[in-house]
């Protein structure tokens, strides 16, 4: 099949697919002549696999590493069992740091008129927060951003 079917077949993006090959996540299929790309049924298992493991928060290395172990039928499930705990207590944080930032907003939102004044809570926070130790920034992962 060609990409825009493998990519109708796996869910995942044309686009998506060649920066997955130009990246090394995926192996690059086998090409025609002509130069067109060819996938077999294997190629779009693995891309139904990588975006899975995408849609669950897995980084591009860490989805590298979880290709590794699937490919590996002699690795043992407690690796995998480790690897995905781990990426729990990730998750877990980053939902912690999630609430934490709503109830900030929400309790700044309450404090702020909202009428035609310009004195506004939520900006003057934004103005005068202080840099806080251990900021979370954007990463590939898509993570929330506090800015200093």
């Amino acid at each position: 099949m060609n990409i825009g079917q493998a990519a109708t077949a796996s869910g995942v993006s044309a686009k998506m697919i060649r920066y997955y090959e130009s990246i090394g996540l995926i192996e690059a299929p086998v090409r025609t002549e002509a130069g067109y790309r060819v996938y077999a049924g294997d190629d779009v298992h693995t891309l139904r696999f990588v975006k899975r493991a995408r849609n669950l928060g897995f980084s591009i290395e860490e989805t590298r590493e979880l290709l590794a172990l699937w490919r590996d039928k002699s690795r043992a499930s407690a690796d995998v069992k480790a690897f995905a705990l781990r990426h729990i207590g990730e998750l877990e944080a980053r939902i912690g740091e999630l609430q934490a930032m709503v109830k900030t907003l929400g309790h700044l939102a309450h404090h702020c008129h909202g009428d035609g004044r310009p004195d506004c809570p939520i900006l003057e926070d934004l103005a005068d927060a202080p840099v806080r130790q251990g900021a979370v920034r954007a990463g590939s992962r898509g993570r929330v951003r506090h800015h200093a």
